[in-house]
């Protein structure tokens, strides 16, 4: 789930076409196939795919995702990209699709997808893949991308290229990602005699401190989790995974959770929810509830991406020396996830070269585009998280060298999360329709002192195993 934000769940908002962001006169927003680049006998100037785009190739390109006016400083870094892309590809018009708040919501998204009517780089989460396939919306760009096109490639994170093949095809290039990990209140933990440089690191170390928090009363709860919106499942799911346990087996036609480390899931939330008092008594929470509760510094800690922390800095007023992140407790696997970009099926070769070499310049070069933390720094916005970060390798190296430097937040405090990664695991197969049934066992947990574990299990299991089989 996600992007974010919600990496996870898409946050409503209207996409509206907003204009003017290249040097040069805009044409019209098409989404299709049109004779942009060729040479005057309807012949490309790029036949090969694999060969970068021609910089004298005139061409439009129509893109997902251009910040909302509302966020001035990521408005000005997009303008200011688009102009210094436009110094090498100065005949290639770039226009943007802003949407306040996230970019597309679940049923838009779907509906746009049935209708053919994404532009021609359209943004979407690594879970939507599938989806994204199964109405023939994206195109393979397999043979368009190398390392002349996109010369970071062989740095990229293969988990994260991963998350965008298919049967061996490259259908998208990322913009983001995240391993979740467990985010701390740094001043409750050191009220509550804690170390906030030592999150706890298994589940029963989580449930120890969630009491010594909790002990500090005035309403504050140790340890909070999710049950609603989806959001219960996906983080059910994420703490199955801490344990080296499976949503879905190998085969992505059965439900795997109803075991021995469901079971010490669910029981371990339980009890402390009601043995030990430690998880508040406001339940049914949704993305946002536990944000704001940590925010306020009402809740100790919970599972999260590092993202959450500029949520709660630039939204609700937080501030980034409060919090702090570990790994996943556990920390056998860990839910990854993260956001990238697609091309349209059916535009032409130069749409799709143009696309490329503006997400290569914007999203996957080591200071250049988001990785710009000089410029981050200047314009006031957050530097320092441990993610987004897709490199490995030279590029790692450099790009955590920059982070370091222009960090406008306590990196140390992020320093138990960065020097014990857990390798990440994506989502399961048909992802939201599992989360929604899974909400049930964590509602079930959270809300009934006398849950019936192994039913509220076996009844989300035979739910899950319909969802798969109507896949």
């Amino acid at each position: 789930m996600r992007r974010a934000r919600f990496r996870r769940t898409r946050r409503a908002g209207a996409v509206t076409l907003v204009s003017a962001l290249t040097l040069t006169a805009l044409a019209a927003c098409g989404t299709s196939s049109s004779d942009d680049g060729d040479n005057g006998d309807g012949n490309s100037a790029n036949a090969n795919p694999a060969a970068p785009l021609d910089p004298k190739t005139k061409v439009t390109i129509t893109i997902d995702c251009m910040p909302p006016a509302a966020k001035k400083a990521e408005l000005k870094e997009w303008n200011e990209d688009v102009k210094e892309f436009n110094k090498t590809y100065p005949n290639v018009t770039v226009q943007g699709r802003s949407t306040p708040g996230q970019c597309l919501e679940p049923p838009r998204f779907t509906a746009m997808l049935k209708a053919k009517s994404q532009p021609d780089v359209f943004y979407t989460y690594f879970t939507d893949l599938d989806q994204v396939l199964d109405n023939d919306g994206a195109q393979d760009i397999s043979a368009y991308v190398n390392d002349r096109t996109v010369p970071l490639l062989k740095d990229i994170d293969p988990d994260v290229l991963g998350s965008l093949k298919k049967d061996g095809k490259l259908y998208g290039l990322p913009t983001s990602n995240y391993r979740m990990g467990l985010l701390i209140n740094r001043s409750l933990f050191e009220q509550a005699g804690l170390d906030p440089d030592t999150p706890p690191a298994t589940w029963e170390d989580v449930r120890a401190a969630a009491k010594k928090i909790a002990g500090l009363g005035g309403g504050v709860a140790g340890f909070g989790e999710y049950s609603a919106g989806n959001t219960g499942g996906w983080h059910f799911t994420a703490q199955m995974y801490s344990l080296g346990g499976e949503v879905v087996d190998a085969s992505g036609t059965k439900a795997a959770f109803n075991d021995a480390i469901g079971k010490q899931v669910a029981q371990n939330l339980h009890a402390m929810r009601w043995e030990d008092d430690a998880m508040g008594k406001t339940q049914l929470l949704k993305w946002g509830d536990l944000q704001k509760q940590i925010a306020t510094d009402k809740l100790g800690m919970f599972l999260a991406a590092p993202d959450d922390v500029t949520y709660m800095v630039q939204q609700l007023g937080a501030k980034y020396e409060n919090f702090g992140m570990g790994p996943i407790p556990g920390g056998k696997n860990t839910l990854a996830g993260g956001n990238n970009y697609m091309i349209k099926k059916g535009i032409s070769p130069d749409k799709v070269k143009a696309a490329i070499a503006w997400l290569n310049f914007k999203f996957t070069t080591v200071g250049k585009g988001q990785y710009d933390w000089e410029r981050t720094k200047a314009d006031s916005l957050p530097v320092g998280l441990p993610q987004p970060n897709l490199w490995l390798n030279d590029s790692k190296t450099k790009d955590d060298a920059a982070r370091q430097q222009f960090a406008t937040m306590p990196v140390q405090n992020f320093k138990a999360f960065m020097d014990n990664p857990v390798p990440g695991k994506a989502e399961p197969p048909k992802a939201q329709e599992i989360y929604k049934v899974l909400d049930n066992v964590m509602s079930g947990i959270l809300t009934n002192k006398d849950a019936d574990i192994d039913k509220l299990l076996s009844t989300a299991e035979a739910q899950v195993n319909q969802v798969l089989a109507n896949g």
